[in-house]
Parts: C-alpha cells; sequence; structure tokens
C-alpha cells in the first residue's frame, strides 16, 4: 500500500501517513567503571590526595578517568586501561593540604566482574539521544527488558565498562551497539571493535555479541530472542528478593511468557494473519482504551512470542506465534486486576467488531483477579464465510448425499 497524505490545515504543507514498521527499541547499560563514580570503590567515595589505591591485580578492567586526580599511591591490575579523557591526569601527592583529604587509607575498587548482561535490573529504555524514557501505560515482560535480537544497545558516552555475556545461546543478536558516543551497526564495524584493545576488557564471557545492522523485518512484530536465558534472567532479576517472587493477592495468578512471576490481572493471545502491524495494534489500544480515566493505573506489555502446542495436552507440537498482551493494574486486596479485566474485556468486544480489518483472526482471554476464583478463559474467534467456504460445505454434502444413495441402493457396502 502506498503512503496516505493528508493537507494539514492552514498550512501548504502535508502530513503523510507511512506505513507502520517496528519501532526501533534503545535499550542502555547503567553500571560503569568510571574513576570519579564513588560507588566503584569499597569506602564509596572517589580516592583522594592522601589515599593509596588498590587494583586487584588479577582483575581485568577498563576505566575511564573524567578529571585530573593527585594521589598517595596506586597499584595497578596486570591487565587493564585507564581511558584519560581531555585534562585528565594521575599526579603524586606533593603533600600540600587538601581540604577534603583530612586522613588517608587504603581505597579498593569495587569488582566489576559481577554485572551480567542477562540481569534486567542493570538496563533501562532510552531515546536515540540516549535520554531516559518517559514511563508510560507500557512496560515489557522480563525477558524483553534485556536487549532483544533487533534492539539498539547504547554504552553511555565518556563511560567505562565491564559486562559478563555469559548466556545459554552461543551467539547474541543485536541490531547495533553504540560505545564511547560511536554507533557500529554493521557486521564489518562491529568486528573492527572487537579487534581492538578495549573489547576484552569490556566484555567477557562465553556469549559472543553480534551486530547484524537490520532491525525487525515484519510488521507483526519480531520474537525477543531471549526464552534460552528465561532461567539466567529471573535468578538474575530474583537475586534481591530472596530468590522468591513476591507473594500475590490472587490465589490462581497469570503466568505470562517471557515474565518471571505470576500476575493479577489479564492476558490475551491473538492469532493473527499477514494483515496484522503490531505497532499500530499497540497505538490503536493506547489511544483509545488505556487512554480512558478508568483505565489510570493499568499497564500493558504486548509483543509477539512463541507459544508451545500440545496434542492432547500431552505430546509437543512444536511452537506457533501469537501476539500476547499482559494487562495488569495497581490494585490491591480484592481488587488487584480488576481494572485489568475490564480492560480486557473491552478489548475483546474491540475484536469481536473490528478484529478482521486489523488483521486479527481469533483472540483468548484469561483473567485472574483478586478474588478467590480460578482464572478464567474466554475465546473469541473473528471468522469471515467466504463464498469459498460455502462452497466446500455443499461439495462435501454433496459427496455425502451420494454415498448414502449408493448404500440404499446396495450398491456400496
Amino acid at each position: 500500500a502506498g503512503s496516505q497524505c493528508l493537507p494539514w490545515t492552514g498550512l501548504n504543507w502535508f502530513f503523510c501517513s507511512l506505513p507502520a514498521a517496528a519501532a526501533a527499541v534503545y535499550k542502555q547499560w547503567i553500571p560503569n567503571t568510571n574513576f570519579e563514580t564513588a560507588s566503584n570503590w569499597d569506602k564509596g567515595r572517589v580516592p583522594c590526595a592522601r589515599d593509596v589505591v588498590h587494583f586487584e591485580k588479577d582483575k581485568v578492567v577498563s576505566v575511564f578517568v573524567r578529571s585530573p586526580h593527585a594521589l598517595t599511591d596506586m597499584y595497578l591490575p596486570l591487565s587493564g586501561e585507564f581511558v584519560l579523557a581531555a585534562g585528565a591526569a594521575f599526579t603524586a601527592f606533593d603533600g600540600s593540604w587538601d581540604p577534603g583529604c583530612d586522613s588517608g587509607g587504603t581505597v579498593r575498587f569495587a569488582d566489576a566482574e559481577h554485572h551480567a548482561w542477562f540481569d534486567p535490573t542493570l538496563w533501562q529504555d532510552v531515546l536515540p539521544s540516549g535520554e531516559l524514557k518517559a514511563a508510560g501505560p507500557v512496560f515489557s515482560v522480563d525477558e524483553e527488558r534485556v536487549p532483544c535480537r533487533y534492539d539498539d544497545v547504547i554504552f553511555q558516552p565518556q563511560t567505562s565498562f565491564r559486562v559478563n555475556t555469559d548466556s545459554s545461546q552461543p551467539v547474541i543478536h543485536l541490531r547495533s551497539i553504540s560505545v564511547m558516543g560511536q554507533e557500529l551497526n554493521t557486521p564489518s564495524s562491529w568486528a573492527g571493535y572487537l579487534g581492538g584493545p578495549s573489547a576484552p576488557l569490556q566484555f567477557h564471557g562465553n556469549g559472543t555479541l553480534q551486530v547484524t545492522g537490520t532491525g525487525c523485518p515484519d510488521k507483526s512484530g519480531c520474537a525477543c530472542g531471549n526464552a534460552l536465558d528465561g532461567p539466567r534472567i529471573c535468578a538474575a532479576l530474583l537475586r534481591t528478593s530472596g530468590r522468591q517472587c513476591p507473594e500475590p493477592a490472587c490465589q490462581s495468578p497469570l503466568q505470562p511468557l517471557g515474565h518471571c512471576c505470576g500476575v493479577c490481572g489479564a492476558t490475551i493471545n491473538l492469532d493473527f494473519t499477514p494483515d496484522f502491524d503490531l505497532q499500530k495494534y499497540q497505538d490503536r489500544l493506547v489511544q483509545e482504551l488505556l487512554s480512558q480515566p478508568k483505565y489510570a493505573g493499568v499497564q500493558m506489555a504486548i509483543s509477539k512470542v512463541h507459544k508451545a502446542q500440545t496434542f492432547l495436552g500431552i505430546l509437543s507440537r512444536g511452537a506457533t506465534p501469537v501476539i500476547q498482551i499482559v494487562l495488569i493494574d495497581d490494585r490491591v486486596g480484592g481488587q488487584a486486576g480488576t481494572a485489568a479485566q475490564q480492560l480486557a474485556a473491552d478489548i475483546m468486544e474491540s475484536i469481536a467488531q473490528h478484529g478482521e480489518a486489523l488483521g486479527i483472526s481469533s483472540g483468548k482471554m484469561e483473567v485472574a483477579t483478586g478474588s478467590t476464583a480460578s482464572g478464567q478463559v474466554w475465546s473469541q474467534p473473528v471468522s469471515r464465510i467466504t463464498a469459498g467456504t460455502v462452497m466446500g460445505l455443499l461439495f462435501s454434502l454433496l459427496i455425502l448425499g451420494g454415498i448414502l444413495f449408493l448404500y440404499r441402493k446396495r450398491k456400496l457396502r
């Protein structure tokens, strides 16, 4: 389909609505190994002139230094680097008075080995400029909080870092990686960076990062690709909470695909046709339903996932792509999930009316509210009886009638 252009009222310009494509997603790494970051030191402060600085000799590290520092002594690792900004330097303390450093001591650089790529708490959604993305009603299931295969990864400019890429998959695909303000968005540019001196100090682990330079090619969306590392993601996420999910307010919480803990609310699985456009449908739900005052406090996650199919609930028949919608709300107690359930019902009603035009062939809703009732399931097929379907039915009836006729004439046993 071609673009559709509408006149912009009062101006001799035109507003063109182009076919929607999968929106680029930018995820930024949070930790750093900068010299001036207080949390990178065991004393919780940046070393001062009377201090003796210790880097563990067997720890590999890359350290960005923004400004000049005078120190009494410094012990360096066997393998590492200092990346000095303009004007940054190290000088020996000359014994003069330093108002911020009355008594010196030994200050040790913290261990950066434990910062894991598949820890959702170490990533944040940002705009292409690197600015934090404003909070809204759309969230991501836990597996998608970590960079997906078509996402853009940003390591903040003027920062150093070290990240453990241990993975259950040999290759971690990404669209692009930005390091020190330089975007690497082709396989050759990324290979060149990996061959440089800094990459081995910044990335370690058994998973290999690979830049493809391509975004999601399917307007119906693309699966994240982190399913194999789901257990790793959940282990990292729950490490700070005693390795247990919080107690849900409902007795039978739902377990969305790609999410670590059960939720009180609703899920909808959509079967779709080639006409379905994920980004357009998400925008439609946000504008027409989530923006309503009665749904304040409701959040939605929507993405393509691969749902396992079974025969008679036992034998696996592989996995099929579906669009998963997860709805949760901020209600508490017996009201937990009730607003999300109502929104799910409204979505199902909209599917019944407009699903065919949106490229949705069927929808299945499951709810788990704050009540003691178990989760309930509703299905909503979106069907269209075509001339071909009618002819097929007539042909089948004709064959059955012929068989019956031959049987009654004793020409068929």
